[in-house]
């Protein structure tokens, strides 16, 4: 099974998740991956897949990378990286695109990049050396490295420094591995990775995404077990808030019927006591001058 991809770095935002917790994330932009090539035991001594990543146009590759793209159906590609399998894959064939869709209900990821090179570096920053002394005593050298060989056959082989030697260099620019990164979202349709943390290198530099080989076990039950939760709590907050609408909505049809019921027996009284007033006036015996009477 394939297990990995490759892709290019776009740079670092931050995301929200279900539960309202926000997480940094590096966006990878993983695939589409043509297949160039499909190794087997028979043919190459062991199995795997050779991808590739990003177009290139014909004048700017070289006859040897156009006619082995030829064979697969594709253009030549910028970033090519093979991928070993433990079993063949019957499922895989030249010029296939491989998509993201292969890290479906993967929780960790493993990036392989190139770290940022950061040029001719001193002991103390690229080894974290503590340098020498602050004093006046050390004339100008407070930052060098000290002694580096000596006679002794355990410092070395005569007069010259040992192997592996910890000194001033270059720095960065190296493959580096940045394991067991959570792989937050997955993005289908613009075919981009939202992977927690940083990755190794720039902005714009190719990287390989894979399937994480050194997660914990448990790790993948308590990830599940959060998100468990955080439906749960998700479900119950909508429970709650539905409850609290439909008591809202109780209160504003009793409210509202009280002040019809008001209006009713207001409108009512108005009525009687006009009846009431009419009934006076009937009743009532019209008075007569006493001239008309004469």
């Amino acid at each position: 099974m394939l297990t990995a991809l490759l892709g290019k770095k776009i740079g670092m935002t931050q995301v929200y998740d279900d539960a309202g917790v926000l997480h940094p994330v590096t966006v990878v932009q993983a695939g589409p991956c043509p297949v160039l090539q499909v190794k087997t035991v028979e043919s190459d001594g062991y199995d795997a897949v050779q991808l590739g990543f990003g177009d290139v146009k014909a004048h700017r590759a070289t006859r040897p990378l156009i006619g082995h793209a030829k064979k697969a159906g594709v253009k030549p590609q910028k970033f090519v990286r093979e991928v070993r399998l433990d079993a063949p894959d019957q499922d895989i064939a030249p010029g296939q695109r491989i998509t993201v869709d292969i890290f479906d209900g993967i929780y960790f990821v493993d990036v392989i990049g190139t770290s940022k090179g950061k040029g001719f570096a001193g002991v103390m920053k690229r080894y974290n050396f503590g340098g020498q002394g602050a004093s006046h005593g050390v004339e100008r050298k407070h930052r060098s490295i000290g002694s580096i060989a000596s006679h002794g056959t355990n410092a070395g082989t005569g007069p010259k420094p040992k192997k592996g030697k910890r000194m001033s260099g270059h720095m960065g620019m190296d493959k580096t591995t940045s394991r067991n990164h959570r792989l937050i979202n997955i993005d289908k349709e613009n075919n981009l990775l939202l992977i927690k943390g940083a990755v190794p290198g720039p902005n714009g530099t190719f990287v390989q995404v894979r399937v994480s080989t050194t997660a914990k076990a448990n790790a993948k039950a308590r990830i599940q077990a959060e998100e468990k939760a955080v439906a749960e709590k998700i479900k119950a907050a909508e429970e709650k808030a539905e409850a609290a609408a439909k008591a809202a909505a109780d209160k504003a049809e009793a409210i509202a019927k009280a002040a019809t019921d008001k209006a009713e027996a207001a409108a009512k009284t108005a009525a009687d006591k006009i009846e009431a007033e009419a009934e006076v006036e009937d009743n009532v015996e019209p008075k007569t001058d006493a001239k008309d009477a004469e």
